[in-house]
């Protein structure tokens, strides 16, 4: 029987432990605020205008036969009771009221929309900063070519991946160390695509902008499509916030989270066994001391 041995390494370097701490406290705070502006008017359109009668998205509550309030999600023209979650919730004094997301889910509270802009903007400004910070780090650094980038045999080996992660089962030893495939498009996707998606319809969004980033209204659709994308973007990232908190806690979130904190991972690794000594049969070795 073998002994597990474990050792450590040195997993993430001091700027990328920094940068992440950023993000959890950036996309926490731009999430719960960015809900609450939302609920201002709790309904997406596609296109230049907002036609009211015809939204892609909305949030809504409306009274019952029997007088109580229901909540509904309408996705392009379907409708989905989703009372006490979505459209209508209980406030804080266990009241049912008329609002697209609950109380707990924004900040800085039930009926501040001029807080949650003034939160939100703050802290996106911080989140574009450290973004910029972190992508010129990567690239001078190589990290996102040496890390992040897939290789040939990365991408032989994407379908094994995917039947492992089905199955729960997680790399081990040396290989737990180093992305794999899966959480390399992951974090190309949210790098690339998201979080630039996010920043440039949020600017988009905005009428001062209109002779810079005017080209790509255009491109999108419209102010509305704009304020859309916008938050498909930032479902997706939230989408991939919550499977990636999923991930370490299913892989060990001690370590996880200590590799984070100090740069130290820990590898579990299993020695091979050693060779078993098996004896000579009794004929081959009498016919040995005969010879």
């Amino acid at each position: 029987m073998t002994e597990t041995a474990t050792r450590s390494t040195y997993r993430h370097r001091l700027p990328v432990r920094v940068m992440h701490w950023i993000n959890v406290v950036c996309l926490f705070v731009l999430l719960m605020s960015g809900l609450a502006i939302f609920n201002a008017h709790p309904m997406l359109y596609w296109g230049r205008i907002s036609t009211f009668d015809r939204p892609a998205l909305a949030l809504t509550g409306e009274k019952a036969a029997n007088g109580t309030l229901k909540g509904y999600t309408i996705v392009g023209g379907h409708r989905f009771d989703t009372t006490g979650v979505l459209g209508a919730s209980d406030n804080m004094m266990g009241t049912r009221v008329k609002r697209g997301f609950p109380t707990w889910a924004t900040i800085p509270g039930a009926k501040s929309l001029s807080k949650g802009r003034q939160l939100h903007f703050f802290f996106a400004w911080i989140f574009v900063i450290n973004g910029l910070c972190y992508l010129i780090w990567t690239f001078a650094s190589k990290h996102m070519s040496r890390d992040l980038w897939p290789t040939r045999a990365d991408w032989r080996g994407m379908a094994h991946s995917i039947v492992e992660h089905l199955k729960f089962k997680h790399p081990t030893g040396e290989e737990a160390a180093r992305y794999n495939i899966l959480q390399k498009l992951a974090y190309l996707a949210v790098i690339l695509v998201f979080i630039p998606g996010i920043i440039l319809m949020g600017l988009g969004m905005s009428p001062h902008m209109d002779s810079v980033l005017g080209w790509m209204l255009d491109l999108v659709g419209g102010r509305q499509s704009a304020r859309s994308l916008h938050f498909i973007f930032a479902m997706l990232l939230l989408a991939f916030v919550l499977i990636h908190v999923f991930m370490v806690i299913v892989t060990g979130p001690i370590n996880q989270i200590r590799a984070m904190l100090t740069g130290r991972y820990v590898i579990h690794e299993e020695p091979a066994p050693k060779p078993a000594i098996l004896d000579a049969p009794a004929t081959e070795v009498a016919a040995h001391v005969h010879h």
